[in-house]
């Protein structure tokens, strides 16, 4: 069992106490490494989450100040940043990710804080210069309601952060929902919120426990008026649903099927280092990680030979030993979707040039551990192409001109990310611009940043989180006309 001074007691988070579940059931949380068991942690169902939204509705009787949602905000991020290192450790625990990677999202996560708390001058009225109609004519930005925040197991506090800072410098008050299979981390800051912030009772609550009865809870209840979900796209059509009955608004990051694009002219060194930190961050499960690697026929022997002396010093184990650059994969499930990739393309003609797979899982059904691997000769229609694959397979495309790589970059239901590498600045500039996709690198692999917005194109969904973009998410825009 895990023992965090951040974990005591590992319970949910409502109205601010901290709650066990009303039929007393728990779910287990395991180690991917090792398949220890780090938790217990109660299984909330929809009587709980109801009690939740009523506590964040009570909240929003007393509205507060954009001085003090800045103060909040700061606080938030300076907490973080104190407590990276148990933080970052608890997410490698539940989510594998080497330990340095964690800290890092630690950052990550308090950047998208501070950067709310210097933005939240976006959200004073304003007064129009024009007086139509002889009146002086304010905006003001309101909190919208009640907000619902659903995040995926990938990135246990990141994903978090982009929602929650955007909510408190709205004035929302929320009800968190983390996937069953990260839960700890959030458990801990819900910890750091209750032991350093004066933040009003039931302003954030946290909800553990099967998606099922808590989306439901959050979708049909009228208290909540939007939901921001980070997680399928097929996921994210059934909440689409759900919300028109009651016009919630909905903030969605869905999907994605990351093209990676090296031309002919590219700093061949730069693309192939770019790409490593690219795709084998999370272990390869992230939504923007490069999923089809395009290369231009001119140099995609070179490139392969670059790629694969980078890859082979790559260090695959336990997130916690030193040295290790990538852990395992988050569940027996996320392995076999591995597999089933690289079997089908291999199966199609596809051709292995560096890796040896892994056949099972070590150890017990636990240890999801699977060595990056590099295909050649992978064509359009292979699953790997079609589906993300979420883990340490490179799929490696040639094509022989730019017309060609665009079509086949944006055959895809998605578009959440891209990338682009060309020393002609031009075309890389020109080919980012034809890419539908919400974020394109363009000769970096860099993924998104708090100062700027982040959100997909097509199916990958829609909405904005970070930047000055992702503040107006949980407001409502109301104009008062006043005759002067």
């Amino acid at each position: 069992m895990i023992d965090s001074p951040l974990l005591n007691p590992v319970h949910a988070h409502i109205q601010g106490r901290w709650v066990a579940a009303d039929s007393a059931r728990c779910f287990a949380v395991h180690n991917p490494a090792t398949g220890e068991q780090l938790a217990e942690v109660p299984a909330l169902g929809a009587a709980e989450t109801a009690r939740a939204i009523d506590a964040a509705r009570h909240t929003l009787a007393t509205p507060h100040s954009l001085v003090q949602r800045q103060h909040w905000l700061e606080d938030i991020a300076r907490v973080l940043r104190e407590n990276k290192e148990e933080l970052g450790r608890i997410v490698t625990l539940e989510h594998g990710k080497p330990w340095q990677e964690g800290q890092g999202e630690v950052e990550y996560a308090a950047g998208f804080f501070a950067q709310c708390a210097r933005q939240i001058h976006e959200l004073a009225p304003r007064t129009l210069a024009d007086t139509p109609r002889d009146c002086r004519w304010t905006v003001h930005y309101r909190p919208a309601g009640v907000v619902g925040l659903i995040t995926p197991w990938n990135f246990p506090i990141g994903m978090i952060a982009k929602k929650l800072s955007a909510a408190i410098a709205a004035d929302c008050p929320s009800v968190i929902k983390p996937s069953s299979k990260t839960p700890l981390t959030l458990i801990a800051l819900m910890k750091l919120l209750d032991e350093h912030l004066d933040l009003p009772a039931g302003y954030v609550n946290l909800v553990t426990g099967p998606a099922g009865p808590i989306s439901e809870c959050l979708m049909g209840h009228p208290d909540v008026r939007v939901v921001s979900f980070t997680g399928s796209t097929g996921v994210g059509k059934r909440l689409i649903e759900q919300s028109a009955a009651e016009v919630k608004k909905l903030t969605l990051e869905l999907g994605g099927n990351a093209p990676y694009i090296v031309f002919e002219d590219a700093d061949l060194d730069a693309a192939a280092d770019n790409f490593i930190g690219n795709k084998f961050r999370g272990g390869g499960q992230t939504c923007v990680c490069a999923n089809r690697l395009y290369v231009h026929q001119a140099v995609e022997q070179a490139f392969s030979e670059k790629l694969i002396e980078r890859v082979s010093r790559l260090k695959v184990g336990d997130g916690m030993e030193e040295g290790t650059d990538i852990g395992p994969l988050i569940d027996r499930n996320g392995f076999d979707k591995v597999h089933q990739h690289l079997r089908d393309a291999l199966d199609q003609g596809a051709e292995l040039i560096h890796g040896e797979p892994p056949t099972e899982p070590a150890g017990d059904g636990w240890g999801h551990f699977f060595p990056p691997v590099i295909l050649r000769g992978v064509r359009p229609g292979m699953r790997v192409t079609r589906e993300e694959t979420f883990g340490p397979l490179v799929a490696m495309i040639a094509f022989d001109n730019e017309e060609d790589v665009i079509a086949q970059a944006n055959d895809t239901e998605f578009g959440l990310a891209g990338y682009v590498f060309s020393g002609d600045l031009a075309r890389g500039a020109r080919v980012a611009g034809r890419l539908r996709c919400g974020h394109v690198g363009l000769n970096t692999g860099t993924g998104p940043t708090p100062e700027a917005p982040f959100g997909g194109m097509k199916e990958s969904g829609y909405g904005r989180e970070g930047g000055q973009e992702g503040l107006f998410e949980f407001v409502e825009v109301q104009t008062i006309p006043q005759p002067l």
